[in-house]
């Protein structure tokens, strides 16, 4: 099976330092593909779950939460058009934070933080474990978007929908 991994927190100031393009290089085997999003991988080959999560923990020299999702998951994201009734422009951008486990039960959306009336970041959707959402360019917004986590229960990576447009792009020509 084919795989999409997402490292949570990697390369952020001067915590958890690594190289994914080494790390690519290094699981060549795999087929893996560094996509340039920090801690965002295509694996083309045929490999269990476990046996990735296992060689990508021993590449990197430190914990962090590896999330592996299936190929074919990130595809069918990528091939709706969740975002086509929400704002658009400069100011905004389309996110995707993908869960460690699915949700047991999910909140009510959309989910406005900090409010319905002056929100940074909105969640519209939750497919699977992908969280779809919003967030306004301001420096403020960085701190819901952490929050998300919190609301949830369990950690989360986020990527920019171009990040998952370009690995869904990868996954068709292959």
């Amino acid at each position: 099976m084919r795989w999409v991994v997402f490292l949570r927190a990697v390369n952020v100031g001067k915590a958890n330092r690594c190289q994914p393009a080494l790390i690519a290089k290094q699981l060549a085997k795999f087929g893996v593909l560094n996509i340039g999003a920090v801690g965002t991988f295509v694996v083309r080959e045929d490999v269990r779950e476990s046996a990735l999560r296992a060689a990508i923990a021993r590449k990197l020299p430190f914990k962090c939460e590896i999330m592996i999702c299936p190929a074919r998951d990130v595809i069918r994201l990528a091939s709706k058009d969740s975002f086509s009734r929400q704002p658009s422009g400069p100011k905004i951008v389309r996110f995707v934070s993908v869960l460690a486990k699915r949700l047991r039960t999910l909140p009510p959306l959309p989910l406005t933080l900090p409010s319905d009336n002056d929100w940074l970041v909105k969640i519209i959707a939750i497919q699977d474990r992908f969280v779809l959402g919003l967030y306004r360019r301001q420096m403020r917004a960085i701190t819901y978007l952490g929050k998300i986590e919190k609301q949830f229960g369990v950690p989360v990576t986020t990527r920019n929908w171009n990040t998952i447009e370009k690995v869904a792009k990868i996954l068709s020509q292959d």
